[in-house]
C-alpha cells in the first residue's frame, strides 16, 4: 500500500440505475482483497476530506468501484468522466479471509453493500470445496446481479417495491441454517440482525461495516465501532469484523 495519494485516468464512469454508479479507473489492483477499500478524491481542496469506497472489482488491468450518490462527494464523482484523473490512497483496511473460507456459504447483501461482492465472489472460486448461495436486497430495480451470478449456486433477491424478487427485505428471503459461514455487507441495522440469527444457529459469520471516514489509515479514531475486544476502527482493524464481535442492539 502506498502512503500517499496516487493520480489515476478514469476509464469508465456511468449510470447503472437511479443514483447508482459504476468507475472504472485504469491501473494494476491485481493483489488487492475483497472487502478492503480506497480513500477517493476529485477535487480539490472542498470538500476537505476524501470518501472511501470499497472494492467492486480489481485485476491487472483497472479497478472498479460501485458507489450511491449520498451526499457532495459522490456528487462530485458522479460528474467525473472518461479521460478525467482522479486521486486515491489505498488498499486499506483488512478484506474478508478468502483462504480460510470453506463449506456452504452465503452471501447476504443490502443495497450497495453488494459493491465488494464481485470481487468476492471471483476470490473464493480458489476455494476447492466452496458451494456460495447469494442473496441481495434491494430497494426497487435489481443491479450487479448479473455479474455475480455466473460464479454462485443461487442467487435470491428481495426489493421493498417488489419491482425485483420477493416484496420484502433480504432477511426475508434467508435463514442461516446449513451454512458454514455468512458473508455480509449493508446497512448496518440489517447486519446486525442477520449476526444475531447467526449466532442463535451457531452460524460464523463475517460482516463488512460501513463507517463515515476521516483518514481511512486508522489516525483519527473517527469510524470506531463497538466490539468484545472494545473500540474497533472500522477503516483500520475492519471493515470485515466476525459477527462474533461485533455488540449489537439486539
Amino acid at each position: 500500500m502506498s502512503s500517499k495519494y496516487q493520480k489515476a485516468k478514469v476509464i469508465e464512469n456511468i449510470e447503472l440505475t437511479d443514483g447508482i454508479f459504476k468507475m472504472t479507473i485504469g491501473g494494476d489492483y491485481s493483489t488487492d482483497k475483497a472487502g478492503q477499500f480506497y480513500m477517493l478524491r476529485s477535487w480539490g481542496v472542498e470538500p476537505f476530506l476524501s470518501r472511501p469506497l470499497s472494492i467492486h472489482d480489481a485485476n491487472s488491468e483497472g479497478i472498479i468501484f460501485l458507489y450511491e450518490v449520498r451526499g457532495e462527494g459522490t456528487e462530485l464523482f458522479s460528474k467525473v468522466r472518461s479521460g478525467d484523473h482522479i486521486e486515491l490512497l489505498g488498499p486499506l483496511g483488512n478484506g474478508f479471509d478468502v483462504e480460510n473460507l470453506s463449506g456452504k456459504i452465503a452471501i447476504v447483501t443490502g443495497g450497495v453493500g453488494i459493491a465488494p461482492m464481485r470481487l468476492l465472489v471471483k476470490q473464493l472460486m480458489s476455494c476447492d470445496d466452496c458451494e456460495i448461495d447469494f442473496y441481495a436486497g434491494f430497494r426497487d430495480k435489481k443491479y450487479i446481479v448479473d455479474y455475480i451470478s455466473d460464479y454462485v449456486s443461487e442467487v435470491k433477491i428481495a426489493s421493498d417495491s417488489g419491482n425485483s424478487g420477493h416484496k420484502g427485505t433480504v432477511l426475508d428471503i434467508f435463514n442461516p441454517e446449513g451454512y458454514d459461514y455468512v458473508l455480509s455487507c449493508g446497512p448496518t441495522p440489517m447486519m446486525h440482525k442477520l449476526a444475531e440469527e447467526c449466532k442463535k444457529k451457531n452460524v460464523k459469520s463475517l460482516l463488512s461495516l460501513e463507517s463515515n471516514m476521516a483518514c481511512g489509515i486508522g489516525a483519527c479514531y473517527g469510524c470506531t465501532c463497538d466490539t468484545t475486544k472494545g473500540k474497533q476502527r472500522v477503516c483500520k482493524e475492519g471493515p470485515v469484523f466476525s459477527g462474533d464481535e461485533v455488540l449489537t442492539d439486539a
